[in-house]
């Protein structure tokens, strides 16, 4: 593991970041800090990539190979429950996913870079917008990313709760899930409660629509193919003695793959045409898809566990690095392996036994009002960083 110089000053930034969260596309004071950082340890910077997003690239010795390296910087719009000093200073808005830490984490890293310059080739410092919902990745692409600044693979990081801290986990193929919602709007014929044979209620259709989706995973999609279909709205009504004229039920549908993705699209279009029908009522079936699977290369998968092991050394690589299972979450990073090669992996943020005493009730877990990022990681993930990019551009 390296040993930072200045990590005290790192631990600074991240507490800085913390204590004034943005959220999507307005993430204008964190991206002003990562330049004015940047720049100052000599670093060659671009801003404004994808609305707010921020561009540094080193250049050493004379080989054109070159590597991505991406850090999110957004927050979330939730309230922090935490007391410390670096608490939010905004209400509403928090770091609760430690955006601010992989931030801070890919600063140090740049700062070491540009200090000890033993690669050959050029590397990206990507500072993403927008990550919590925003499509941020997809913004910076869609800004010329890898036109304006070329990357032979690119490679994230985040944190995870509940893994030892400083632990690694890896895995090739896929990793996160695609993020899709979904609205089923039901219109029938409205009328008075005491006379239901004059009206078409979509009540009994979304009742009946309800139990029909919950067939959907488990009758239709393989056993060996993961997929979540989760009913979380159902709107109807405006009072008692009212039979509505509309109603609607949304959600969220997590999977792996396109195919599986494409079958619950189907299967939802197919049930809500034929039972509104059922209640003469008619059904919408709005389905949008947010972010697509993250889905790891095998040959960065392999080089990004090979230098994780390489900081721990053989003895301890057993307990700090091993494959991870695929997660439900989605990530927007998934767009950028979409265009190239690389690989996302999980730092273990640990059991939570680095709180202080003024924080909020635990578990100390993602988008939870009383998480904080470990500074801990800092030094690791940046040690991660850095190792990756003197193997690939060795």
């Amino acid at each position: 593991m390296i040993q930072f110089t200045g990590i005290d000053e790192i631990v600074a930034i991240r507490r800085e970041i913390h204590a004034h969260p943005e959220l999507c596309y307005e993430e204008h004071r964190t991206a002003a800090l990562v330049e004015k950082k940047l720049k100052e340890w000599g670093i060659e910077c671009t801003t404004g990539v994808g609305k707010t997003g921020v561009v540094g690239s080193i250049k050493s010795g004379t080989s054109s190979k070159t590597i991505g390296l991406r850090a999110d910087m957004d927050a979330l719009p939730m309230q922090e429950e935490n007391n410390f000093a670096h608490r939010s200073r905004h209400d509403g808005k928090m770091h609760g996913c430690g955006h601010d830490g992989h931030t801070a984490i890919l600063l140090a890293a740049a700062k070491h870079l540009s200090e000890n310059r033993n690669f050959d080739g050029t590397v990206r410092f990507i500072f993403q917008p927008a990550e919590e919902g925003g499509a941020g990745a997809k913004a910076m692409i869609e800004d010329g990313l890898f036109e304006r600044f070329p990357c032979d693979a690119v490679f994230g990081l985040h944190n995870w709760p509940g893994m030892p801290e400083g632990s690694f986990g890896y895995r090739a193929g896929p990793l996160m899930a695609s993020s899709n919602v979904f609205r089923i709007n039901i219109r029938g014929k409205g009328g008075h409660a005491a006379a239901p044979q004059d009206s078409a209620d979509p009540v009994p259709v979304i009742a009946q629509l309800v139990q029909a989706l919950q067939t959907v995973v488990s009758r239709n999609i393989r056993p060996i193919d993961a997929a979540v279909l989760s009913i979380t709205q159902i709107h109807a009504g405006t009072a008692s003695n009212v039979i509505p004229d509309h109603g609607w039920i949304g959600g969220a549908v997590r999977a792996f793959t396109d195919e599986v993705v494409d079958l619950i699209e189907a299967r939802m279009n197919k049930l809500a045409a034929q039972i509104a029908e059922a209640f003469s009522c008619t059904s919408e079936v709005i389905f949008e898809r947010r972010y697509p699977a993250l889905v790891n290369s095998e040959a960065e998968t392999k080089l990004c566990a090979e230098v994780m092991r390489s900081l721990y050394g053989e003895e301890k690589s057993a307990e700090y690095v091993f494959e991870h299972e695929p997660v439900m979450p989605s990530e927007d990073f998934s767009f950028m392996l979409q265009e190239k090669p690389g690989c996302y992996v999980f730092l273990g943020n640990g059991d939570g036994s680095h709180r202080q005493p003024d924080h909020g009730l635990g578990p100390c877990l993602l988008h939870n009002p009383s998480y904080d990022f470990n500074d801990n990681l800092l030094g690791i993930g940046a040690s991660f960083w850095v190792r990756l990019t003197e193997k690939y551009l060795g």
